[in-house]
């Protein structure tokens, strides 16, 4: 978790323990952050010893009030094997902090200067100047962060148990910005955090609102309404489509999506089927599938998702 104001908006107050520095083997590097409240926790560090005692600190910060910065042996001082060490600022943030936040994150270290130093004030000018946010890191006794933005906005279409299942796995990786369309409200169950639902009667009218990059996965209980979902993103940009379906599904639709006026080209951009068949058919098991390619897309570079099956 980056920093991101829409995420620690719907939590504030919140404490956001942030990785400021590392040294040798650890869990997590700079700019790895989690959210703690008083009940809840959202993101993570690393886990083990030093995440447990870095919630401990959070909510002492919470309730207490002032930041903290701590300085962690991960060795000696919480058990852990890595062998490194860990800093860690512990921050509390509410709209009123977040209030002016935009493009980069810069202030000082608990304890230390409120006068912004030169170094930090030519990074921030250079930075904006050349359209290039900086690394998060310690600069002069400041922390600088740039503010996260989804890398990739996810629209799935269809609250099924397939739905359920890709949105469930798909919700808490980082990066991502997912909305979940339907056409009955009834037909959502445990939203996820952060993931925004759509309804209406033809989710396929739904299909202007999407923005040209979106990567779209197809997971209606309809072929009629998946068929008129491929149709009408055929006819618009797209970064990626997955369609949910068997090798006959995709032949009929391919035949039907060419009778619409389609050219081959442009139908071979939709990956039927979707995820890894070798993984079974289960709703779990599709949704794992899905979550690979799209990793895969991510961390390999390509344009379009890996196409399986």
């Amino acid at each position: 978790m980056g920093f991101s104001v829409q995420e620690i908006a719907r939590h504030a107050p919140v404490v956001r323990v942030v990785v400021v520095e590392v040294k040798g083997s650890v869990p997590r590097g700079v700019g790895t952050a989690m959210l703690v409240s008083a009940e809840g926790l959202f993101g993570t560090i690393g886990g083990g010893a030093l995440e447990f005692e870095a919630v401990r600190r959070a909510r002492d910060v919470l309730a207490l009030g002032g930041d903290r910065l701590d300085r962690v042996p991960l060795g000696p001082s919480v058990g852990q094997c890595c062998g490194g060490a860990v800093t860690l600022l512990s921050e509390v943030w509410d709209a009123a902090r977040l209030d002016g936040v935009t493009d980069i994150v810069a202030r000082p270290l608990p304890g230390g200067s409120s006068e912004m130093p030169l170094a930090v004030t030519r990074l921030l000018a250079t930075a904006r100047n050349a359209g290039d946010l900086p690394t998060a890191g310690i600069y002069d006794g400041w922390m600088v962060e740039p503010v996260s933005e989804p890398e990739r906005e996810i629209w799935v279409w269809g609250a099924g148990h397939v739905g359920r299942a890709v949105v469930g796995v798909l919700a808490p990786l980082p990066g991502l910005r997912i909305l979940w369309a339907d056409f009955d409200d009834a037909r959502f169950s445990d939203v996820p955090d952060g993931v925004e639902t759509l309804v209406a009667a033809n989710p396929a009218d739904l299909v202007s609102l999407a923005p040209d990059h979106a990567d779209h996965l197809i997971l209606t209980y309809s072929h009629a309404l998946d068929l008129e979902l491929c149709h009408r993103l055929l006819g618009r940009p797209f970064g990626s489509v997955g369609l949910i379906g068997s090798a006959t599904k995709w032949a009929r639709f391919r035949s039907r999506l060419s009778a619409l006026g389609h050219g081959a080209d442009q139908i071979a951009r939709i990956t039927c089927p979707i995820g890894d068949p070798s993984l079974g058919k289960h709703p779990q098991e599709i949704a794992l599938g899905v979550a690979m390619d799209l990793l895969k897309v991510r961390h390999e570079g390509d344009v379009g998702m890996a196409r399986q099956g």
